[in-house]
């Protein structure tokens, strides 16, 4: 039987919806070809005769293929998944004969439609795909009516949804949990991810302070740091080679090393990592106590073994005062490294600041004074410095970015024999007030410095401070910053007009909510599920499936009850209209007997009243259909019904 056109106008409609967010997900020549098609067979719907034919629906199907080559990535992973899922449904379209085919077309939709997920997870596209998801139930269920009217099938299918939506939550709280370790590996490894790098030169850092993308979010069980000591610990580079700042290679200390002692204030607080390409876990400085999932390694910079292209959460306890005790052999070495012998300007330099003969902190001091006073400027877009660039920052330019401060203070304390590092990371972070947590940006990534002091062991020092104390206490205003040389910071207790507040308000309120859903939802795992089931006093797996089947049979005994309630009242409603119709009948001396079937009595009231023929063909006809058809109970059809017996004027 061929479809009805009204269904093939619904459907249309919704593949152009499932298929639209991927735009930035395919190749623009896949996701242009299949709007192509679609619009093509949007057309055919008025002029059949120009769809192609075997020989040309053969032809697109090779160019299909032919673009899938030309935009290769392999034969298994997400992105060749959802390429060649797209093209095969527009493909689809081009073939329509039966309602078979509409079928098919539906149930390969609802795959391209959870590919979705394999690339955003956020609440918004959960709500746009539940939508779209409806969207195809009401096709299917236009499919299967004899008059598929839009409104009628998008209030059955948003009623199916629900009715299905509490057994839906009860099976995602407890339905144990598969983690994805054989799935997973059909991700796409090639997909790139921005943020801090294993190695600083000037720019890496600049390049990230124009960027608001998300790194990470903290909830503080307690009071929050004061905005001063909200540094948080990356990457530690202890080589040079005069511009480029990286790593160590040698990291084989850690067991000789002395344990920090931790002083002053704890805070403990969860960390939502977002994915990443690195497995670095940016903790406070300096983390004391963390999840099992996380090792700290000879740098006090945390590793995580989970998985990389998922947000995973992380418990962790850590003190702004420290002491990490005494410096090894090899830690020495590594923070006095020089790439060369120093110049004649930079060993004037130090020796004007006094650094050789005088205690560490002594230089340290004379160091952030020279540069509060000597006229250098914080900015994001200094001006390039290919030679030389610590020279030239320091006797030409002085106008830069916090990798250019942290990397001249690290290499005069290194000339004046104290042994110091750079240490990456990110500083701030902008508090959400609605839900009191922290938000952290790669616009807040910053490079400090580290010094060891005689009993104080690894001492913070930032040179930014002494620029731009700003930068520390506020985050910078992304909203107004200008390409230009200076750069603006948010103040705390800034004032603006009632729609910026407002407008602030909502959008604060709007990432607490994503916040909780990226907790809640996308994030819960095994562990999450085992915690949360605790809580409410389910101990273990048999206990869980207990709970899952005796609340999923409540669930279907209640269903089931409505449904039967509904029927009733349905049969009921059928019932007493056409009672109303017999008795109406009845009046006018045409009277049922007991043996008599509807039909046969339809029959010989049209031989008694024929000026009332279509009224009686009309209700019995829709009567038989609520009683005794198998498609079961259609509204339509008792509205009809109803309608016509109030109709029968005798």
């Amino acid at each position: 039987m061929k479809p009805h056109p009204r269904s093939l106008v619904f459907l249309l409609f919704s593949l152009g919806l499932i298929v639209f967010p991927h735009v930035n997900h395919i190749p623009v020549s896949i996701f242009a070809y299949f709007y192509l098609l679609l619009g093509w067979r949007w057309f055919g719907l008025w002029q059949p005769a120009y769809l192609p034919n075997k020989s040309l629906l053969l032809l697109l199907t090779l160019i299909g293929m032919a673009l899938l080559y030309r935009e290769y990535q392999g034969l298994f992973g997400r992105d060749a998944g959802t390429r060649l899922f797209v093209l095969a449904l527009g493909l689809k379209l081009m073939e329509i004969n039966r309602e078979r085919d509409l079928y098919l077309i539906s149930f390969l939709a609802f795959i391209v439609a959870a590919s979705q997920f394999l690339y955003e997870q956020n609440l918004l596209m959960g709500a746009y795909i539940l939508l779209v998801c409806g969207l195809l139930l009401a096709t299917l269920i236009g499919l299967n009516s004899q008059d598929p009217k839009p409104i009628g099938a998008l209030k059955t299918a948003s009623l199916l949804l629900a009715q299905a939506l509490p057994m839906a939550i009860v099976l995602f709280v407890l339905f144990p949990r598969l983690e994805a370790p054989h799935w997973m590996l059909l991700q796409d490894k090639q997909q790139t991810k921005t943020g801090l790098s294993e190695q600083m030169e000037p720019g890496s850092i600049t390049d990230l302070g124009q960027s608001d993308e998300l790194v990470f979010r903290v909830n503080f069980a307690g009071a929050m740091p004061p905005p001063a000591q909200r540094y948080w610990r990356g990457p530690v580079l202890s080589q040079t080679d005069g511009k480029r700042w990286t790593q160590a290679k040698n990291k084989d200390f850690g067991q000789f090393m002395a344990q920090p002692e931790f002083k002053g204030q704890r805070y403990q607080y969860t960390l939502l990592m977002e994915p990443r390409a690195k497995n670095w876990v940016f903790a406070l400085d300096l983390p004391a106590e963390f999840s099992g999932a996380l090792r700290r390694n000879s740098h006090y910079q945390l590793i995580s073994s989970d998985n990389l292209d998922k947000r995973t959460e992380y418990q962790i306890s850590s003190y702004p005062a420290y002491n990490t005790g005494f410096i090894t052999r090899t830690e020495y070495d590594n923070a006095t490294q020089l790439p060369g012998e120093p110049s004649a300007k930079i060993k004037q330099l130090v020796n004007q600041l006094q650094g050789v003969n005088h205690p560490p902190e002594f230089m340290i001091e004379q160091l952030l004074t020279y540069f509060r006073t000597e006229d250098f400027h914080y900015t994001l877009t200094p001006p390039l410095m290919e030679d030389k660039p610590i020279e030239t920052f320091l006797f030409v330019t002085r106008y830069g970015f916090c990798s250019h401060y942290a990397a001249a203070f690290v290499y005069l304390m290194r000339v004046a024999h104290i042994p110091a590092r750079v240490v990456t990371g990110y500083q701030g972070g902008e508090v959400n007030p609605v839900g009191n947590f922290l938000e952290v940006r790669q616009a807040d990534a910053h490079a400090w410095a580290e010094v060891w002091l005689t009993n104080k062991g690894w001492v913070r020092v930032d040179p930014t401070a002494a620029i731009a104390p700003e930068r520390i206490e506020k985050n910078v205003n992304l909203d107004a910053l200008e390409m230009g040389r200076e750069i603006r910071f948010s103040a705390l207790t800034e004032q603006n007009s009632a729609v910026y507040h407002w407008l602030k308000q909502a959008n604060q309120l709007w990432h607490l909510v994503d916040y909780q859903w990226q907790r809640w939802v996308i994030n819960y795992n095994t562990v999450n599920q085992l915690k949360f089931l605790s809580s409410l006093g389910i101990a273990n797996l048999q206990a869980m499936l207990s709970w899952l089947v005796g609340i999923i049979g409540v669930l279907t005994a209640i269903l089931a009850g409505l449904l039967l309630h509904q029927k009733n009242r349905a049969i009921n409603q059928t019932l007493r209209s056409y009672q109303q119709f017999c008795q109406k009948l009845a009046k006018q001396g045409v009277v049922r007997a007991d043996h008599e079937g509807a039909k046969d009595f339809a029959e010989r009231a049209i031989t008694q009243l024929p000026e009332h023929a279509t009224a009686i063909a009309q209700i019995t006809e829709r009567f038989i259909a609520l009683r005794y058809s198998r498609q079961g109970f259609i509204r339509e059809d008792l509205q009809q019904l109803q309608y016509w017996v109030r109709k029968l004027k005798l």
